[in-house]
């Protein structure tokens, strides 16, 4: 099931959002200028999140580039490992941060988003705080993005594409059943997963999704109530 817009109109123009998408891209065109694939073994190191550096901060590798292991909390959530990775996770951008940032503001909603990513990487870390993978992507904040949107509209409808065989079948159906089988997958992989070995942080997204849920209630406005109904366009 891929989510592929929603019937949610916004009131505020959603600049964060797309500078948001724009940041993951432009970085990710810095990556490919400097290896095909786009995953340079010196970008990773020295942007990548690492875990075991929070344990020893002197022997991270990000020392080396001049940048404190801790800020790379920070600088992996704007790197991609691949073209595929990075067009999933700007699509869900894309189609639910910004009615996020309409609930919370402009200011709110960056704080959000990074105190997100923050939650997912520290979760990884107490997961496996001895692991010297570097994590990267934007997922762990787009999660917490979800656990927000589920929150503020979870009657909300969204187009989603069921791939059967060669067909892709369209419908609508309710946020609340879209993120939380989105969830249920996450929770899932990240149990039966070996958090030491390379692959999806799916515990980062678990991580993430529990901190959008935590966050939203102390940053959105007043006039978006929790639960509460999609908001209408003109046509509504």
């Amino acid at each position: 099931m891929i989510p592929i817009s929603d019937d949610n109109p916004v009131r505020l123009t959603p600049y964060v959002n797309w500078t948001l998408i724009a940041l993951c891209v432009g970085v990710f065109v810095w990556q490919l200028s400097l290896s095909p694939s786009g995953q340079n073994d010196d970008v990773l190191n020295a942007l990548g999140f690492v875990p075991a550096a929070l344990m020893e901060p002197s022997q991270s590798l990000s020392l080396a580039y001049g940048i404190p292991a801790g800020l790379t909390i920070f600088t992996s959530m704007f790197l991609h490992g691949g073209l595929l990775h990075l067009g999933g996770n700007m699509l869900y951008l894309w189609i639910f941060g910004n009615n996020v940032e309409d609930a919370m503001g402009h200011i709110r909603y960056v704080l959000f988003y990074l105190t997100g990513g923050a939650a997912a990487a520290l979760t990884m870390a107490f997961i496996n705080p001895y692991s010297q993978v570097p994590m990267i992507g934007a997922s762990g904040a787009i999660s917490g993005v979800l656990g927000a949107y589920v929150l503020l509209y979870p009657r909300a409808k969204v187009r989603v594409i069921v791939p059967l065989g060669i067909l892709l079948y369209p419908f609508r159906i309710s946020a609340i059943f879209v993120v939380g089988f989105w969830f249920l997958i996450q929770l899932a992989n990240a149990a039966f997963s070996n958090a030491s070995e390379p692959g999806i942080a799916w515990w980062a997204h678990v991580g993430g999704f529990v901190a959008g849920l935590a966050i939203t209630p102390l940053l959105k406005s007043s006039e978006f109530p929790l639960f509460g109904e999609p908001r209408r366009g003109p046509w509504g």
